[in-house]
């Protein structure tokens, strides 16, 4: 456990948090006095909460999936039941599933980049403000992604632009109720293999090579020439919940090596 807390007794919920970016940030939220509530789909993230437990921290878990409107009202009701409060809401669930020019997506594709990379923020958000707004505090931090400027990926970059709208809405919106809304924006991720991949099928040759475009353009459009660590993502995370940036909100932190998105 690190000896310089800057979440000690916070109760923190952590959606996506199974794998990726969600996972590191809930460990290391943990690893500074958080009480954390992982949520996701996936029976993995209930491994995440043990690992957690096992080294001091405090964490418990749900499974819900979270496209859904119920399953965010169920999971914030379970952490202010499980902390009673819900002073931190990190929004993590999204991600592109598939990697191909905007005319090879059909309607049913579409459809569901949007339900996987927007609303999961939209319901959290909402299903969060009512406990924030009871306690007079609150913090949000939702993950969007600099891919609002990328190739290939039209519909996950339209879902992530409308998370940096909603950011920047709320954070006006919720200015003078001591309750913060911000978002990272981070750029391509060096991480493990999925363990749940977005898409199970794979990939054809078609593919194969519009998911290299998408990787070259991603170096290319940063100024340091390389994916980033998760330790990089959930640092910004983490700074933007943290009472360090309590005058900070409304505002997209990309955090893409140099990589603005839009």
């Amino acid at each position: 456990m690190s000896s310089a807390f800057r979440f000690p007794q916070k109760s923190m919920v952590v959606t996506g948090a199974a794998q990726g970016i969600g996972k590191q940030v809930a460990i290391d939220a943990a690893s500074e006095g958080a009480r954390v509530m992982l949520v996701d789909r996936s029976p993995l993230v209930e491994a995440v909460a043990a690992e957690i437990t096992a080294s001091g921290g405090q964490a418990v878990c749900m499974i819900a999936d979270l496209q859904t409107w119920d399953g965010n009202v169920e999971a914030m009701k379970a952490a202010h039941k499980a902390h009673g409060a819900v002073d931190i809401l990190v929004t993590n669930v999204g991600g592109a599933i598939w990697m191909k020019p905007f005319q090879h997506f059909d309607e049913k594709q579409i459809v569901a980049e949007v339900q996987r990379s927007l609303f999961p923020t939209l319901w959290g958000c909402r299903a969060a403000l009512p406990y924030m707004l009871d306690q007079g505090r609150g913090a949000i931090v939702n993950v969007s992604s600099v891919a609002t400027k990328g190739v290939n990926r039209a519909p996950y970059s339209a879902a992530k632009g409308a998370v940096n709208a909603l950011t920047a809405s709320l954070g006006f919106e919720l200015g003078t109720k001591n309750i913060r809304v911000n978002a990272v924006a981070p750029g391509g991720t060096t991480a493990p293999p999925r363990a749940v991949p977005r898409n199970a099928a794979a990939p054809n040759c078609h593919e194969k090579g519009w998911i290299e475009e998408v990787v070259a353009q991603t170096i290319e459009s940063s100024h340091m020439r390389r994916y980033g660590l998760l330790r990089e993502m959930s640092a910004a995370i983490l700074f933007l919940a943290s009472d360090a940036a309590s005058y900070i909100t409304g505002t997209v932190l990309p955090v893409g090596g140099g990589d603005q998105g839009q």
